[in-house]
């Protein structure tokens, strides 16, 4: 739990964890102070006080971002708290979540107003899901929810631990998750474009939603995490 310094402008926040498939996933949100002041927030955490009161120390809530479909389940605290930000998410998750309401949605044909500073992706491809990931310019950090999962294995017990290793998403050798990867068998040359694009931005550091943080050679990792697509670049 805290607020931890990334880089210039970004932090990241750690949550309480959540159980999918038996594992404990964490969360972890990510935040950015835009060039304007105002913060962009992405994949929330359970709004705390004290996550609050860090929040508004950075500046003025103005985006709040869902960029899958597993990723929404405290959006509506989030909304309620500060009313007057606007909320984007992916088609699949504004249809998944009528409850909520959404300001704009993330595909690869609309210009987000953030464009300037952070340039974004929607990974397509897979009939399972589509990930919206995003790229900081200025600081070279790229930003991914789902696309990898990246667990220390000290976070899980034996079992738990192996089942996490069969479907490739522990550390150091973090991947998509396995099943999430065969979705895309017929169609690997869609996202095999999108990685090649996320390559082409040269982060210097990635932010991962799961798992150990990647501070250093980011491109090598994200070569070794995507070396099922049998990458030509």
């Amino acid at each position: 739990m805290g607020m931890r310094y990334i880089a210039e402008n970004i932090w990241i926040f750690d949550g309480e964890a959540v159980k999918f498939y038996s594992l404990p996933y964490t969360t972890r949100m990510t935040v950015i102070a835009l060039s304007s002041g105002d913060l962009w927030i992405h994949s929330p955490i359970k709004l705390e006080p004290a996550i609050q009161a860090e929040v508004e120390a950075l500046g003025r809530v103005k985006y709040i971002i869902a960029p899958n479909r597993l990723h929404h389940l405290f959006i509506k605290q989030w909304q309620q708290a500060y009313p007057e930000a606007l909320v984007y998410g992916t088609e699949e998750v504004i249809n998944k979540r009528s409850d909520l309401s959404f300001d704009g949605t993330l595909d690869n044909a609309t210009i987000s107003p953030w464009d300037r500073e952070i340039g974004q992706l929607l990974v397509t491809g897979s009939p399972a899901m589509k990930e919206c990931v995003f790229f900081h310019k200025t600081s070279g950090v790229l930003i991914v929810t789902d696309l990898i999962e990246n667990f220390s294995p000290k976070a899980l017990p034996f079992f738990k631990r192996q089942v996490a290793r069969l479907s490739g998403i522990l550390a150091p050798n973090g991947k998509m998750p396995i099943d999430w990867r065969y979705s895309f068998y017929l169609n690997k040359a869609e996202i095999r474009r999108h990685i090649e694009t996320i390559l082409s931005w040269k982060p210097e550091k990635i932010i991962l939603a799961h798992g150990l943080i990647i501070e250093e050679n980011a491109e090598d990792f994200l070569r070794q995490s995507f070396n099922w697509l049998r990458l030509t670049n």
